[in-house]
Formats: structure tokens, C-alpha cells, sequence
């Protein structure tokens, strides 16, 4: 079933990947679908400038790229920019689909569905030891505890290979974002429809945030695929597409 109006699908990806990490939800939906993938800063084929360090300037970047009118599929780290997108330019987005993504990635006081500080701390220090390592360590934990583990890992090394190892200025600057970003108090004003989608074993963005920030948004609606990880469009395309669909087809044309 095609989009509402024949918009295009657009995804963003999370930290460290590229836009590859998309194949097997293309393979899943129907030949033609009109889904197209963007590689981040840094990431992929895309350059790394210095000057988009901050949520703002590759919030800006990615406005820049998007066709007139879209649904916007964010993932993880691309889900926060989906959803400041939202936030700055809703007539430009029909509706959000939010995969793995939390307002506020550390933990804090006031918020308990985060990474402690000190264990983001420690991951981010990797970065100056031995960064590729940390980036492999960090697809090995997005698949801890989901089904086909094994081969979602390799899904991943491959999506990582096909488009060439991210840019280490572009990696430390997407933890920054990680690390500062809250946007929480801000998504009462995001008026748009929104699928949020979630992995049960999730390692990384716990369910306990996906839960609350479908709460919190006003027009939301909640699925979390069983036995997923932390990218359930890779290990489970078929049900992820299939709860896309859904989601798709109820809006108005």
C-alpha cells in the first residue's frame, strides 16, 4: 500500500551507520515503494563539515535535503533529529515514525530511562582509544538479546562496509548530541502522527522511553516488536513493515 498521496518515506539513521542499514526494510516493503535514504554527516557518502556539530545545524542539513512534503522515519540518533524537524518545520512532515528513539539518551535525576553518565562516559572514551573497535562494539550491543543475532550483526557489518567506515569528528559529534540533547519538554508541541517502534530486548534505548515518549506525544501510537534488539527493521522486517503499513495507511489522504 502506498504512502498517503504518494509521499515519499524518508529514513535517517542512527550513530555510526549509514543509509544502507535501510536494505532489508526496502526488501520488505513492494517494489517502487517510494523510500529513500539519507547518509548523515560524516556517515557514508556524505562529507563531514565541522561547522554541523550540533543537533541544530544537522537538523538544519537535514531540512535542506528532504523533498517538499514527506513522512520521516528517524532511527535512534536519527529519531531525535526527526523529531527537532517536527519541531521546526511541521508543514514539511505529514507524519513520524520514530524507531529506537528516546528524548533524552543519559540518564539524569528527573529521568530514569537513559544510559547512567558514567557508562556513557566510558563508551565515549573508546572513541580516542580505538574507535573502530567502539563502533563494533556498539553494533554487537544493538543486537544483544533479539532473535538472529548473529545474522542481524552481519546485516550491520555489511551496511557499515558497503558505504565506508563514519568519520571519527562526526562520530564524537553525535555523542555530544547524545549526551546533551532533551527534548522532552518540547514534544507536546509535535502535532503530527506518530508510530513509535521499539525492540522488547532493546539495549540501548530501553522500552520503558520508547513507552513515554509515545505517551507524551499527542498523536502517537505505540508497537514493540517481540524479541527485537535495538534495530528491529533489520532483524524483523517483515513485522516492522508490516506495523508500518498500518500506520501509513490510516492516515488521511
Amino acid at each position: 500500500m502506498p504512502t498517503a498521496a504518494g509521499l515519499p518515506l524518508v529514513c535517517v539513521h542512527g550513530w555510526s551507520l549509514n543509509g544502507r542499514v535501510f536494505d532489508a526494510l526496502r526488501a520488505a516493503l513492494p517494489q517502487g515503494y517510494p523510500l529513500q535514504t539519507l547518509d548523515l554527516p560524516g556517515h557514508g557518502g556524505s562529507p563531514w563539515q565541522g561547522e554541523l556539530g550540533s543537533l541544530e545545524a544537522q537538523t538544519a542539513w537535514l531540512l535542506q535535503r528532504l523533498p517538499p512534503r514527506c513522512a520521516l522515519l528517524g532511527w535512534s540518533l536519527g529519531g531525535q533529529l526527526a523529531l527537532q524537524a517536527a519541531l521546526q518545520a511541521p508543514d514539511r512532515i505529514s507524519a513520524l515514525v520514530l524507531v529506537a528513539t528516546t528524548p533524552r539518551f543519559v540518564a539524569g535525576p528527573d529521568w530514569q530511562h537513559g544510559m547512567a553518565t558514567p557508562v556513557f562516559d566510558r563508551f565515549a572514551a573508546g572513541l580516542t582509544r580505538d574507535w573502530q573497535a567502539l563502533v563494533d562494539d556498539f553494533l554487537q550491543l544493538q543486537v544483544r538479546g533479539g532473535r538472529a543475532a548473529e545474522s542481524t550483526l552481519q546485516a550491520l557489518r555489511a551496511a557499515l562496509a558497503a558505504q565506508g567506515p563514519p568519520r571519527p569528528a562526526a562520530l564524537a559529534a553525535g555523542l555530544e548530541i547524545l549526551r546533551s540533547t532533551d527534548q522532552r519538554a518540547a514534544l507536546a508541541q509535535i502535532n503530527l502522527p506518530a508510530l513509535v517502534v521499539g525492540g522488547q530486548h532493546d539495549r540501548i534505548t530501553p522500552p520503558a522511553a520508547l513507552a513515554w515518549l509515545a505517551a507524551a506525544l499527542p498523536r502517537a501510537t505505540a508497537v514493540q516488536i517481540e524479541r527485537a534488539g535495538h534495530a528491529p527493521f533489520v532483524s524483523h522486517p517483515q513485522d516492522f513493515a508490516q506495523s508500518l503499513f498500518a500506520f501509513l495507511s490510516g492516515w488521511p489522504a
